[in-house]
């Protein structure tokens, strides 16, 4: 595919991801997360509590707690919990992944990863780098 091409792919799927964000509950932050396979959606996740939690991401400090899942983790954990397999696969975010979910998108086979926003930690894009996953940021 065309390096045209696939920037106007990237673009829509990052939209698609910012629409997705709008779904999640956080107040703080609204991350949201799609994951592609052969030009295909296999799975999609924003950040919130786990299932059956209830859907409040802060505490009365306004500090998230500690088990909200992040989008990526979501989208990745619904792709195990599928007949899919995220290797080779691309995903799209919306915030640069943390160190944690770094470590979890290297380890599902993901090969590539585009965000539109970079977070104050890019650690999580330095190991993904290191680890020979492509890293491409693409502002909206």
């Amino acid at each position: 595919m065309s390096n045209t091409k696939q920037l106007k792919y990237d673009k829509a799927y990052l939209r698609m991801a910012s629409e997705w964000a709008k779904l999640s509950y956080c107040e703080r932050r609204q991350v949201g997360a799609i994951i592609v396979k052969d030009r295909m959606i296999i799975s999609d996740g924003y950040n919130g509590t786990p299932t059956g939690y209830e859907n409040i991401c802060e505490d009365d400090e306004g500090y998230t707690k500690w088990y909200v899942l992040h989008a990526e983790a979501n989208a990745i954990l619904k792709v195990a919990a599928s007949t899919q397999s995220c290797k080779g696969a691309t995903l799209y975010i919306t915030l640069s992944p943390c160190k944690n979910c770094s470590k979890l998108i290297f380890q599902a086979g993901i090969t590539r990863v585009v965000y539109s926003t970079a977070y104050k930690d890019l650690s999580g894009v330095e190991f993904l780098e290191k680890s020979g996953i492509e890293v491409n940021f693409i502002p909206l």
